[in-house]
């Protein structure tokens, strides 16, 4: 069951602000797109959304175009944003889903799907976009969650 984000009426749930988010970085041309969850992996988010922009501009736009969308879909308030006066990774946080925005180079050297290595998956299909993106946290993420010491819970390359 997806559970409700952000404050106010008009708050969406995370499905829709999954779907959103990578909607309106396909939009705008970003390459590709993955959603992790990371549930039960770290306590500071819910999920991360990883984009390529092939250029700074790129990557600004996007960024801007996901705030955009985000805000009239009646979204959760952004928690944070940063990266846009250089435009070479843009992260932009929800709270309960951070956004990672980044031009090709960067992506590569921080690679931060190794680093979320154990988190499910789904790959960002603007054509065939997914039906079901994560019911829930699989069991195997729980226990490692609950069983590893906090400080262990994300762990550096």
């Amino acid at each position: 069951m997806y559970a409700p984000l952000g404050q106010g009426r008009n708050a969406i749930n995370s499905k829709t602000l999954l779907s959103t988010i990578a909607e309106a970085a396909a939009e705008k041309k970003a390459e590709n797109i993955v959603l992790l969850d990371v549930r039960g992996l770290t306590s500071y988010t819910d999920y991360i959304v990883l984009a390529t922009g092939n250029s700074n501009r790129q990557v600004t736009a996007i960024g801007e175009h996901v705030e955009k969308k985000i805000q009239e879909a009646g979204g959760p308030k952004l928690a944070g944003r940063e990266g846009y006066e250089q435009g070479l990774w843009v992260l932009i946080d929800f709270s309960e889903v951070i956004v990672h925005i980044l031009e090709p180079a960067q992506r590569d050297i921080f690679d931060l799907e190794h680093l979320w290595a154990a988190a499910p998956r789904v790959q960002w299909n603007p054509l065939d976009p997914p039906h079901h993106l994560f019911a829930s946290v699989p069991a195997h993420v729980a226990a490692a969650a609950v069983s590893a010491p906090r400080s262990r819970v994300r762990r550096a390359r």
